[in-house]
């Protein structure tokens, strides 16, 4: 009964926390990794057991990956990363019938997200509301632009007069105007959200931004506020969502007001906070896809749990290239 863990990277403490929760059910199970250069991924030398893939890109891809699983009985796929979702997505059936699950959102679910536009749309449809969309020829500044397709806040830019604006790619197909919406007036929160094989919401984690480095979080807080209680009702269920998604929405609290802005239906960088307070998503996932247990709703999670994260070492003897 082992997992993967694929694209693994820096992904330190989430491979720990499988290899925590899977050695409680099955002591003998593994906590596998890839990555495209695994000597210098320290969540490879963290894991059990690591190797070296095809670009996720690659015609063999999908074979190398099975073949690797075929190999070292790996039962579970958890991917990380937004380039390797939709190949991964489209091949979970092909997977699924050789006893492999891939933990990852239903293929259409899956182009949803990773078109910002079409988030929109979903946002819309459960009453989220979104910021304001423009136009190249229908704006107002401040102009909030990003690619429709992109992560780790790559592309993104702010425009507030039109000598900013010109200097910006408006006119390409894949870039979104929109209204900027003010860190002075709102917090931003990322939403922490496990989805069970029906695609039925069991725990949400709101945790609030305090500072982010490089795109990815590196303080941060639990808070069971206003976020959790609208969310919680208006994302009871998303069709075709599977495992850990996270949800990027605004919020101000002097008007209640909420926003939503991407989903992603990957685990986050800053998921180990919710693993902390109790969000146990990889013990969700071993339960349902290796236990074949039906999960109960989760909110005894700890609120008020501060991350404050800083750089460490993974130090590898005799290292060889």
């Amino acid at each position: 009964m082992n997992i993967l863990i694929t694209s693994a990277g820096q992904r330190v403490s989430l491979v720990n926390a499988f290899k925590s929760e899977l050695k409680k059910v099955f002591p003998t199970g593994l906590v596998m990794t890839t990555d495209l250069n695994p000597p210098l991924s320290p969540a490879c030398h963290i894991s059990d057991k690591y190797f070296k893939v095809l670009p996720v890109n690659h015609k063999d891809y999908i074979q190398n990956l099975k073949s690797l699983c075929f190999d070292n009985q790996i039962k579970v796929i958890i991917p990380t990363i937004d380039t390797e979702l939709q190949i991964l997505a489209d091949s979970k059936k092909e997977f699924l019938e050789s006893g492999i699950n891939i933990v990852v959102s239903e293929k259409e679910f899956v182009s949803q997200c990773r078109d910002k536009r079409l988030s929109n749309k979903l946002f819309l449809s459960k009453n989220i509301d979104i910021p304001e969309q423009y136009s190249p020829d229908h704006y107002k500044f401040p102009v909030f632009i990003k690619p429709k397709d992109g992560s780790l806040s790559k592309g993104i830019a702010v425009a507030y007069n039109e000598a900013e604006l010109k200097r910006l790619d408006i006119y390409n197909e894949n870039t979104m105007m929109m209204e900027f919406i003010n860190p002075s007036l709102y917090s931003e929160f990322t939403v922490d959200a496990y989805y069970d094989r029906n695609s039925v919401l069991k725990c949400l984690v709101p945790r609030k931004r305090i500072q982010v480095r490089a795109g990815e979080v590196s303080k941060a807080v639990t808070l069971k506020n206003q976020v959790y209680i609208t969310l919680k009702e208006k994302l009871s269920t998303i069709n075709g969502a599977r495992g850990c998604l996270t949800i990027q929405v605004f919020y101000s609290e002097s008007d209640n007001k909420l926003i939503g802005i991407e989903i992603n239906p990957r685990f986050g960088g800053g998921y180990p906070l919710s693993y902390l307070a109790g969000a146990n998503y990889p013990r969700f996932i071993i339960d349902e896809y290796l236990l074949n247990e039906t999960l109960s709703f989760h909110e005894t999670w700890e609120d008020n749990l501060l991350m404050l994260r800083y750089d460490a070492e993974v130090i590898v003897n005799d290292f060889k290239e």
